[in-house]
């Protein structure tokens, strides 16, 4: 059993900071745990767009503070994302978050983040693996 709290994440390596600086995340499970999946408690900044494309990724992300818009590049709709809202990116959807009140989520991947990702120029997260991983 692994039992972990946000508070014993901050300022270590679990605690990931884009380049962007448009947000930061604490990884609480992470690939190394080998359970099928990651989960995230990521925080993104009032005031800033963050366009993402998790092409190796399916991720599912709860809302439980502040508020976004979402719009799917994919379809050109636009959502509000409100404490309760949860989005699914199920099909790789490439997409932006702007945040109009630093939006806090839940955040699940599959397959599981190492812990070692950041976006790159197109919003992609590289599909890395633990060593030793089949």
């Amino acid at each position: 059993m692994i039992v972990r709290s946000f508070d014993e994440l901050e300022n270590t390596e679990r605690h990931v900071r884009a380049a962007s600086g448009t947000w930061e995340s604490k990884r609480i499970v992470l690939a190394r745990e080998r359970v099928g999946f990651s989960l995230h408690e990521t925080v993104l900044y009032a005031g800033t767009e963050t366009s993402m494309w998790y092409a190796h990724h399916v991720e599912a992300v709860v809302c439980t503070a502040g508020e976004a818009e979402l719009t799917d590049h994919e379809t050109g709709l636009t959502h509000t994302i409100l404490p309760g809202t949860m989005y699914l990116l199920d099909r790789h959807e490439r997409h932006t978050l702007k945040v109009k009140r630093d939006f806090r989520c839940l955040c699940v991947f599959n397959p599981p983040v190492t812990g070692r990702e950041d976006h790159d120029a197109n919003g992609v997260y590289p599909l890395l693996t633990e060593p030793g991983a089949a």
